[in-house]
């Protein structure tokens, strides 16, 4: 009797493990990334690709679009597709900017998490224990955000001062903190422009200079699912309600009750996005701010192929893309042609060692195409630069998309007694 318990309180296993890479790689590839982006910043004059402020844009822009990928990576561990990550930040962010103008910003922080929540739970609600399909839920879910927020902003907003029907009052910062002597040091360094030291002191330097606290905690989180959900019994149940869920309830884990739970952390995960858009971005609610970063945040968590580093990254190049948009415009993103033709070089003799001629084929005529666009003009035209972020993304993606895995549960539905 004592082995049968022993045996039913441990979640099922979970297979097809697949390959890490191990610090000293990953240490590797990150400088020579690095050494790449300085030579490309060299060769093109853009100095401003690595600057302090930059850098500190591209985070900015880039925690919210994580956070929100962040939410889906809980939610689809779990086995629940979350297309509603975008109205759970819509939530977020007039939540957050409510609470923030009346009680502070922190206040603003803590219900536009609760904002979120309330969205995952209703998803929760409708596709684990209705079994509505995932899809149509989180459509469904975002088109109600929108309605009920331009509805309660009426009641909420209209009429006070500084407010109106579609935006609120401003909301008072978070405190930022600047490291002092490190940041002025590590700025005087990177406007030196020498080669990978001064591209070095620009990304350690935007760390360090005018960090919001929300930021801090943003990006504490990464560290914390990763642990919660693979160093722990509780995330080793939750992931195996992704990956077999009927295999899972045979040995004891209640699955609804760790669906509801990813469920709800990740609608919490996007209102907390929403609200650092409402509080720390820009301080004030508008109405269709998110801007669709629920959905590039699914996109990057996609390509991190559901891990947390691997979509922390996603929504950091696509925030560093969209701040080389607000930063320098065109000639930031003109060297950018030549980043990425370098990159396809890289990819062509990869792909001819892994022998998948066909696309080494391919991408040695795309990498032809933007050498050549490159050298033949000394800017890119302006609807370009608006479109970069979301190219930069889809490019990526399309290059990723052999190496993904997603959990083998993931959107099939699921009644609770199948097991059995």
């Amino acid at each position: 009797m004592s082995t049968s318990k022993s045996t039913a309180a441990r979640p099922v296993p979970l297979k097809g493990g697949r390959r890490t890479l191990s610090l000293p790689v990953v240490l590797l590839i990150i400088a020579g990334a690095l050494a790449l982006v300085s030579l490309v910043r060299l060769i093109s004059g853009a100095n401003d690709i690595t600057s302090v402020g930059q850098v500190a844009g591209a985070l900015e822009l880039a925690v919210p679009i994580g956070l929100a990928g962040l939410g889906g990576l809980w939610a689809e561990r779990a086995g629940v597709v979350n297309i509603g990550l975008e109205g759970m930040m819509v939530l977020g962010t007039w939540f957050g900017a409510w609470a923030g103008f009346q009680w502070g910003p922190w206040m603003g922080v803590l219900f536009g998490i609760l904002g979120g929540c309330l969205g995952g739970l209703l998803h929760a609600v409708i596709t684990v224990t209705f079994g509505v399909n995932h899809i149509v839920s989180g459509v469904a879910i975002n088109i109600l955000a929108v309605g009920i927020t331009r509805y309660l902003s009426n009641f909420a907003f209209d009429g006070v001062q500084g407010g109106s029907s579609k935006q609120s009052p401003r909301v008072d910062p978070i405190d930022k903190i600047t490291i002092p002597g490190l940041s002025d040091w590590l700025q005087d360094l990177q406007q030196q422009h020498w080669f990978l030291i001064s591209d070095t002191a620009g990304i350690l330097g935007g760390l360090v200079t005018g960090l919001s606290l929300l930021t801090v905690v943003a990006l504490l989180l990464i560290p914390a699912t990763w642990w919660i959900l693979w160093r722990t019994p509780f995330g080793l149940r939750l992931r195996s309600c992704g990956e077999s869920p009927v295999a899972a309830e045979t040995l004891g884990v209640n699955v609804y009750k760790y669906k509801y739970i990813a469920v709800t952390v990740s609608g919490g995960l996007a209102g907390l996005g929403g609200a650092f858009l409402a509080i720390v971005a820009t301080g004030i609610y508008q109405e269709g701010q998110t801007g669709g970063r629920g959905y590039i945040g699914l996109a990057a968590m996609i390509f991190g192929n559901w891990m947390p580093g691997g979509m922390a990254l996603g929504a950091g190049l696509f925030g560093f893309t969209d701040s080389l948009k607000l930063r320098g415009g065109a000639e930031n993103v003109h060297a950018m042609l030549l980043l990425l033709a370098i990159l396809l070089v890289i990819a062509v003799f990869w792909q001819l060692y892994r022998k998948k001629y066909v696309a080494a084929v391919i991408s040695a005529a795309v990498s032809a195409l933007l050498f050549t666009w490159y050298f033949l003009t000394d800017q890119v035209p302006s609807q370009f630069v608006d479109a970069a972020p979301y190219v930069t993304t889809l490019l990526v993606l399309s290059l990723s998309a052999q190496r993904l895995r997603m959990p083998k549960a993931d959107g099939v539905p699921y009644r609770k007694g199948e097991g059995k």
